[in-house]
Formats: structure tokens, sequence, C-alpha cells
């Protein structure tokens, strides 16, 4: 079975969407996000600054666009049954893929979403990560510096949040307690940590209200945050919406797409981070990146093999 990972925020870089730019079925993604943003995501991404592209509203939306413009290139020739599941704000570009949004209504509740999350958040807050600490360690340090767990990855990496010294403060001493790396991420918001609680209920109430549909025959829908089946979005609406303040289980995440037996991967993107991840965790799954080939015929070739 093939799985579709989407990304999330950080991966941004200039040849994002060069892939893409100039294909057919990317362009309605394109439009849809002009209207949102105020101006072709091709060319903000050209242009901007990699300050700018990681402010949260601008890089949560082309991080959407991203995966949904790569999987409106593949779609009409993916195979019958295939995976699908979104790391943070890749979760939105999920539900988009397995049929349940519409592209134009995943990148507005993504829109809702970034807003919400700078409302309830305020300023000053940051992501960080530790690579390499045993839990004991990491957990004494996050109480000391007043952080907290975003994200569990595989092989000891840890996403953590909080006001920006106190993640730039638990990453120093990490690296004195032995943490093989550790630094901050250029994600300006502290991201599925309690700071983001007030997000939870008004971004509960859009997704409910939004335009649904059943998920896709040909696609098996997994929660980024902790690899559990969704069979339906009504009853999965109020996780979607928690997880924007709840820690993200990426690690079981991956082991759940193991146990269905997957034996491709394929990361839409941005980036390649996800595919990495998942070749380090389960080497014998064949892992690639949409942004490590280089024409469209490429891709379509490789995702329609079996």
């Amino acid at each position: 079975m093939l799985a579709l990972l989407c990304g999330g925020q950080g991966t941004l870089s200039d040849k994002t969407f060069d892939l893409v730019a100039d294909q057919p079925a990317a362009e309605p993604i394109f439009v849809a996000a002009t209207a949102l943003l105020g101006e072709d995501p091709r060319e903000a991404i050209r242009t901007r600054s990699a300050d700018e592209l990681s402010a949260n509203h601008l890089s949560q939306i082309l991080t959407v666009t991203s995966a949904l413009a790569i999987h409106a290139c593949i779609a009409d020739v993916l195979p019958g049954q295939t995976a699908v599941t979104g790391y943070s704000v890749g979760e939105m570009a999920a539900w988009s893929i397995a049929g349940i949004w519409t592209a134009d209504e995943a990148l507005r509740l993504t829109d809702i979403r970034a807003r919400l999350m700078e409302h309830a958040a305020g300023a000053g807050g940051r992501l960080g990560y530790v690579r390499g600490l045993d839990r004991t360690t990491l957990e004494r340090l996050l109480e000391k510096h007043r952080c907290e767990i975003a994200i569990r990855n595989p092989d000891l990496l840890a996403v953590v949040g909080g006001a920006e010294q106190d993640v730039i403060d638990l990453c120093h001493e990490a690296t004195a307690e032995g943490a093989v790396r550790s630094g901050l991420l250029t994600v300006k918001i502290a991201s599925h940590t309690s700071r983001l609680a007030q997000a939870c209920t008004p971004l509960r109430r859009a997704l409910d209200a939004a335009r649904q549909s059943a998920i896709a025959s040909d696609r098996m829908l997994l929660a980024g945050g902790d690899g559990e089946r969704i069979f339906s979005p009504i009853d999965a609406t109020a996780k979607l919406a928690r997880q924007v303040a709840c820690p993200i289980d990426w690690a079981t995440t991956l082991e759940a797409l193991a146990e269905l037996r997957v034996s491709r991967v394929l990361d839409l993107g941005p980036g390649h981070a996800l595919a990495e991840m998942m070749q380090g965790f389960r080497p014998s799954i064949r892992c690639y990146a949409a942004d490590a080939f280089r024409t469209i015929e490429g891709l379509r070739n490789w995702a329609a093999s079996e």
C-alpha cells in the first residue's frame, strides 16, 4: 500500500512550487490560495524573505497549498487503496486528500486555523527541538523551563514549545545534558501546547460548520496526532481541533502506518523531513519525497507503480 504524508510548517523554500508551478491540475489550488493571501503563492515563495515565510499565517497557507498542489497532479494515477495522514497543519491537507473537503475548503479552514492560533497564542511563542535525550531528563528540563512537548518524533527527537526565551534556555541546557542536537525551529508560535487552548473551541465550530463529504472509498485516513484511523469526519473534528493545543505523537502515527503494511511512502512536502523520518523508522519501506523528483512525469510514474 502507498501512504501519502503531508508535511508541516518550517520546511518552505523558494523552490517549493517548482515541480508543479506550471501544471494545469494545480492551478485551481494556486487560485484558491491567492484569494486568501492576496498574492499568488508562487510569487510569495520566491520574493518573501525567510523571516516572512516563517510567519504563522503565511506559512500555514503555503504549506497546505504545497501538499494539495502536488496531490492534484498525481491524484488520477494513485493506486486503488492509499493511506494518508498529515504532520501538524499537514493534517488539514490530508483531510482534503481523503475526500472530506474540497481543496478550496481545506485552504479556507487553514486560514481560520492560523488566525485562531495567532489570537490565542499572543506574541513571544516559539518551537524548538531536542534530539537524543532520554525521557526522564527531557521532562525535568521541560518542567524547569516552563515548556511542553509539542511533537514526539522517532529516534528521541522531540519538538518543544513555550515562550521563546524559555525554549532557548531549554535547548542550551539540553546540549549540556548530552543532547545530540538542539535548537530553535523557524515556527514562531508554540503550536500543540496549552498556550493555544483558547483556539480549540472556535476551531471545532468552524470545522463542524464546514462542507464535508464522506471519506473516499479508496482512501484510508489516519489522525496525525496518534495514528488512529478516522472513519467519519463527524466523529473526528473535535480531535482535529484539539490538535492545535495538544502534543502530537508522530512516532505512533508512523507505527500505525507500518502496521497497515504500507510498502511505499510519498512525502508530499513541502520538504522531505517526513520521508527521512519514515525511512529511518522503517528502512524496509521505500520512501520518497515529491521534491526529489525532477519532473512531474517522473513523480506520476513512480506514484502509479506498485
